[in-house]
Parts: C-alpha cells; structure tokens; sequence
C-alpha cells in the first residue's frame, strides 16, 4: 500500500504526482455540485435527499425538531430500529421509543422500519441508494457510496437542520483517491483489505474530513457486496465520506433489488486532480487482525501467529494507558500451547452480516464443528431479505449445522448491547469497530474485555478450529460463491412506508421515559469555567465521553442519559459538574454563586483585581473538560449533549478527532477550544474567559483566557477554529433549540 505525498493526476491507469489540477473532475466534485445551494463551490451548503435514523438517535432528533416548530418531514426519512431492538433493559421505555417513531413517521410522512428487519445501513443500501444522490445519517457509518451514493454520518442536530430546510454547510473538503489494482486472493476479504486501509491512514491523519474516491482498474475486480464491505470501514479512517466508481456489477445490484431506475455509470474523468492517492495492490492483502483497541491496530494474522507474545505485550501496553490500573487486562493468558485462543467470534451487522460474508463462512465451515469449549460463534444477516435466501439456498444449514448461532438483524454486538464476552474474554468480530468497553464490559465493575477485529472468512476458519486463531487461507476447503435474489416482499409487509405524506391527525405517542431537551442559556458575556475533567489519551471516543450499550436505553431522556457522562472514564466528572451547575443555577435566580460553591470566594478576588467589572450578572458559570483529541467513533451527538445538560459551555482540546463531534460541540452551544503548547491550567482549576461573547460575534481568531490557580490569574491564548456565521450565531444563542426559536 502506497501513499502519496502530494496530490495526484489521475490520466487513465496512470497516477502522476502533481501539486494542483482539475478538482472538478472528481466524481466527488460533481455529486457535490449537484446537492449545493450556494453561489460558490468553496463554502457548501447542501441539502440531502434523505435522511436516516435508528432508534437511539432518532427520538432525540425529533424532539429537537419539534421544539423548534417542525410541522412535517420536507424530504424521505426512514426510522430504524435495530440497536434497542432486545428491549431487554430499562422495562418498557425501549418498545416506547419505537411507538415514537412509528407515531412521528405516520405524523409527520415518513417510513418506520421495525426491530428485527434490517440493520439501519443494510436497509439504506436495499432500499433508498442511488446513483449520485446524497443521504444523511445520524450513524457514523452512513456509508454509501460503493453503490454510488455519497453519504455522511452526522450528530442528529444536524438531520435536524436538513428537517427544518436548512442547510449542511462545510467548506469544500478535499477528495483523496484510493486507487485499486489487482484481485483478492482466495480466502481474502473485504474486512482484510479495509482493516489495512486503516492501519496505513488513520494515525497520519492522511484522510480525515476528506472524501475517499475508490477508483482504478481493481475496482471491478471486486463484488458489490465486497465494495460494501470495504467501503462501511472508512469511517474509521476519520474521512468524511465516500463514493466509488460505479459498473455492471453495480447496475445488476440495483437490478436485483428491484431498483434498476437508480443506477447510472459513475466515472471520474480522465485528468482528475486529488489532494492525495493511496495506491492498493488488492492481491498483496493479507488476512488481517485489528488487535484491541482500535480499528488501526492492525496485523497481518500471520505475524500475530509468528510474534505472538510481542503483539500481545504491545496490546496490554496499550490498555494500560486507557485503563490504568483499574483492572488488570491479561491477554497473554489465551495462549495454550503457543496459539492464541479467542473465546467467541461473531459476523455481524452493517460490516460483516452481508449475503456474501455469511455465504462464504458457511461454507468455510461445511462438515466442520466449532467444538464445545468455551469458543461460541453467533451469526447475524443485516437484514431479513438476507436470512431469507441463506435458508432458501442452504448456507444457514451449514452454520446452525456446525455449532453456529443466526440471530436476527442487530446492531447490538457492535456497540456493547449484545454478545458481552466473559471477564478477560476476547472475541473476534467481523463488525465495525473494537473500543475499550464497546464490547460491554464495565471497567467501573473490575470487568475487561476485548474485541479484534477480522473477515467473516477468518472468522470462520478460526471457528473451524475450535477457537485457534487461524486465517482463512490456511484452511483448504472450497468458498462457491452464490448469486443472491432480493425478496422485497418481507418488508412490504412489514414496514409502515407513509409516501411522504403526514397526518396531522396521527398522535405522536410519547412513553413516560421520552423527555424534553431542558432549558439552555445563551452564552454570557464572560464565561467562568472549572475544568472537572482532564484526559491524556492519544485520543478519546465518543463510547469514552457517553457510554454505549445499556445506556442507550436512556438516550431518549436528556437528564436520564447524563448520569452516564464519562462513567467508564471519569467517574467523578457528573458529581463534579452538577457542583458547577448549582452554582450557575444560583446565578439565574439572581443569587450569589458562592453560595452553591464556596470555593468561588477564593477565585474571584483574583478575577476582580484584574476586571474589577466581573459580577455574577455579567459571567456564566460552567463546566469544561480538557482532552488530547476527543470524538472519535461515533457520531452520537449526546457525547456533546449530555457535557451541555451538566452545565458543560466548552471543550478544550488539542484537536478534534472528528467534524461531527465538533459539529455536535457548536450545535448544543458549547465552545469548540483549541490550545496550543503546554497546559497552563490543571484539573479542577478555573478559567475565565473575558469579552467571550464579543470575541464570538467579532470573528475574533484568538481568544484571551485566565487561568485562576493559587489565588493569581496566568494569560493564555486559545483559539475557535473556523465557525460560519451560522455557527457562531448558534453558539451565541446557547444551542440549535434556542437559534431556530429565533
């Protein structure tokens, strides 16, 4: 795999360095004209032509838009259901969230997909893709574009806006071919080939907010169902989005599923300039192993097997920085007899519960058992349609036949919601993504456990091994390859499609859980901040700010959810916050702080020697926390929300991992902090930010603070990055709610 130092030429088969040329004529270039409202092709401003929910993002997304005066949906808008679909925690307010949804769909004229039928991203792939067209999703894996279209994973503030006729605006973002040759070798799969795409981007930071152009002569080397598979993963790389050359073989998917109307050919033209190339010889790819705890931790399983205790001593280096000595995470245990043992494998959802994945673990393991040793393996297709033809055509024979578990379609396995290993257990998955706890272990609990990541194929030959791993080009067996045939009926009988037409008579059901976003300030003219929580990790998920799995259940209800904040991470940070924000509350009814926080007497004698003007009248008061680069993962927007419940106005970071958790940050009004240099305050210290408001609405670039430590105040600079007026009149006015109140 080859990366390019500079942007490239792309003439034919033939790649030439260059430092500029024609941008627009990328496939990414002409999709985005097409959906910009703006006179310039600098500053977009985009409207989508769908949206997409699940059900622990979409209650919050409506009921967002509904206080600021949604009357219907103005595009199509689907509502899945397929991460709170076991309803097995929290009595019933998970089935109420999907009476919500299937009221506001039926209020408002949309499409309500019920639990069980298709993973959020199979069911936009099946049956709302199309050529050229661009959806927005509220899951950061809204990834479309091997069939085409171009599709974006954002925080639910921002389907919000697309629901209220505004806008998505960003700068024009820079398009990176990812450049195939050559063909995949027998036992070789998608997840192999999009495991070391990461591995080689994701810490150089070489895609991050841009679009990846899959283009080349290998592109039609590869299956549709195997694009899709490729192209799921680059969410991890931090791109923005994606859109491949499209063919035949695009064109007969399309045929398939009933659908032919929606395709046309998509081709760079000759001469296409892109800001970078990363060149993939498709034949050189491995089977590979993301080890814990990220996506870009990524081996060839071959030299895992051949360095074992070295690989293993490097992954529980790693742990130790995200877990320190809470738990003891022992991977060198699973050795016997100098193999590595995994305890459970699982092919599931939007990445691995594909037709063909499954297909070709069946048949891996035709004739063969997974044993009954600790080793389980469960199996979930992504949507019905697909269950349906693995029973018609014998393949789901084959997997119940040697010890394997088919589930329905479930995004559970993937977020910590189900299939939690036992304590020190460590499971391989054909799934998206392998945080610490995103499996469902509890470090507050002394519970650990961990997920790698691997192709259904390997998946497999390690199942046939009984739990040995093992890749699947080291087993000999026959992987046929079968033609797949789209049942639509399954959801014509199923889903609640409205046509796009509401009715207003139609209640929307609101179960005793689903709760209103509470009341938010609009941002002060000088901000008093204690930072309550401060992390150090390279990098910091969204699964680290908001717990997934179980908590999801309460993502319908604001304050419920809060409680959570940063639980796994920083214990302490919600006590700490709520300290915070009685003392603010204290300030709106006209009270002195102090009163609420004490320890106020100490900071403000400082803060007024020096602005002797300072007075609870004139400053709010908040919460903040300090981390490295926060965001990655996830594109849930109540890693921001929940800080913004709790009285958080700011993060401050080095960086941000991720747009949409900046995004999610500006959204809910908070200040999106970048410092430089080292840190010149500590935890728990206070920060006072003069002139804040005016610095906002000024467009000032660097914004002066104070540190407030021992009784005397240290000057440094941060800054907001770049804001479009948009932005900073929403963070003027305390949220998105407050700004469409206007």
């Amino acid at each position: 795999m080859k990366l390019y130092d500079s942007g490239v030429v792309i003439s034919g088969d033939t790649i030439i360095e260059a430092s500029e040329g024609d941008r627009e004529k990328t496939i990414a270039y002409g999709i985005l004209k097409s959906h910009n409202i703006s006179d310039s092709m600098t500053d977009l401003r985009i409207k989508f032509d769908k949206l997409i929910s699940h059900d622990i993002t979409f209650v919050g997304i409506i009921q967002t838009a509904r206080a600021s005066g949604l009357e219907k949906f103005p595009i199509p808008y689907v509502l899945t259901n397929c991460h709170n679909s076991l309803c097995a925690v929290g009595g019933t307010i998970n089935e109420d969230d999907h009476m919500f949804g299937l009221s506001c769909a039926k209020h408002y004229g949309g499409v309500y997909v019920p639990p069980h039928q298709a993973v959020i991203h199979q069911y936009a792939r099946e049956m709302m893709a199309e050529c050229g067209a661009m959806i927005l999703g509220s899951d950061s894996h809204t990834r479309y574009g091997a069939l085409g279209t171009m599709a974006v994973g954002e925080g639910g503030p921002e389907l919000v806006k697309q629901l209220l006729s505004q806008t998505y605006d960003i700068n024009m973002p820079g398009v990176v071919a990812v450049y195939l040759k050559g063909e995949l070798q027998k036992g070789v799969g998608p997840q192999d080939v999009a495991i070391a795409l990461i591995g080689a981007v994701f810490e150089k930071g070489y895609v991050k907010n841009k679009v990846m152009e899959f283009v080349g002569p290998g592109v039609k080397n590869l299956s549709v169902d195997e694009r899709i598979g490729i192209d799921v993963m680059t969410t991890e790389t931090t791109c923005l989005s994606s859109v491949w050359a499209t063919d035949g073989r695009v064109e007969e998917w399309y045929d398939i599923h009933g659908r032919k109307e929606c395709y046309k050919e998509l081709a760079a033209e000759s001469g296409a300039y892109y800001d970078g190339c990363i060149e993939i010889d498709l034949s050189e790819i491995k089977p590979m192993i993301a080890m814990p705890f990220h996506p870009s931790h990524a081996y060839a399983i071959e030299d895992v097997k051949r360095n074992l205790l070295d690989v293993l001593d490097e992954c529980e280096k790693r742990a130790k920085v995200s877990f320190g000595d809470d738990v003891n995470f022992d991977l060198k245990s699973k050795v016997r007899d100098g193999k590595l043992y995994v305890d459970q494998g699982i092919i599931a959802g939007c990445a691995g519960g594909g037709f063909e994945n499954l297909c070709a673990a069946a048949d891996i393991l035709d004739g063969r058992s997974i044993g009954n040793n600790e080793f389980t393996l469960s199996v979930y297709p992504a949507s019905m349609p697909i269950y349906m033809e693995l029973v018609k055509n014998g393949e789901a024979v084959k997997l119940i036949g040697a010890g394997a578990v088919i589930k329905t379609a479930f995004c559970g396995p993937c977020f910590g919601a189900g299939d939690t290993p036992s304590n020190n257990g460590l499971s391989i998955r054909h799934s998206t993504r392998n945080f610490p706890n995103r499996e469902g272990s509890k470090v507050q609990n002394g519970q650990v456990a961990s997920v790698a990541l691997m192709d259904a194929r390997s998946i497999a030959a390690t199942a046939a091994n009984q739990g040995f791993l093992t890749a699947a080009t080291e087993l000999d067996c026959e992987i046929k390859g079968y033609k797949y045939f789209f049942d639509s009926s399954i959801y014509a009988a199923r889903v609640f499609d409205s046509k796009g037409v509401a009715d207003e008579s139609a209640p929307v059901v609101l179960g005793p859980n689903i709760k209103d976003w509470p009341a938010m300030s609009p941002l002060t003219e000088n901000l008093l901040l204690k930072v309550v929580a401060e992390i150090h990790d390279p990098v910091t998920t969204t699964d680290e700010l908001i717990p997934s799995g179980e908590t999801s259940s309460y993502r319908s209800n604001p304050l419920g959810l809060a409680e959570f904040t940063l639980s796994r991470k920083v214990p302490e940070y919600v006590s700490r916050a709520k300290e915070v924000q009685a003392a603010e509350n204290e300030r709106l009814v006209g009270r002195k702080p102090c009163k609420a926080l004490k320890e106020l007497g100490n900071v403000m004698p400082a803060i007024k020697e020096k602005f002797p003007d300072a007075n609870h009248e004139n400053f709010g008061i908040g919460s903040v926390i300090f981390a490295e680069k926060p965001g990655d993962g996830s594109a849930r927007e109540q890693a921001a929300s929940c800080q913004k419940v709790l009285g958080g106005w700011a993060n401050i970071a080095r960086e941000y991992a991720t747009k949409r958790y900046r995004s999610n940050l500006i959204n809910w009004g908070m200040l999106p902090l970048i410092i430089e240099g080292d840190l010149p305050f500590a935890l728990m210290d206070y920060i006072w930010l003069p002139g804040i408001r005016a610095a906002v609405e000024n467009k000032e670039d660097r914004i002066k603070a104070f540190a407030v430590h021992g009784g005397a105040l240290r000057e440094f600079e941060m800054t907001l990055g770049a804001l479009t007026d948009e932005e900073r009149q929403i963070i003027l006015k305390g949220c998105l709610i407050n700004y469409n109140r206007r």
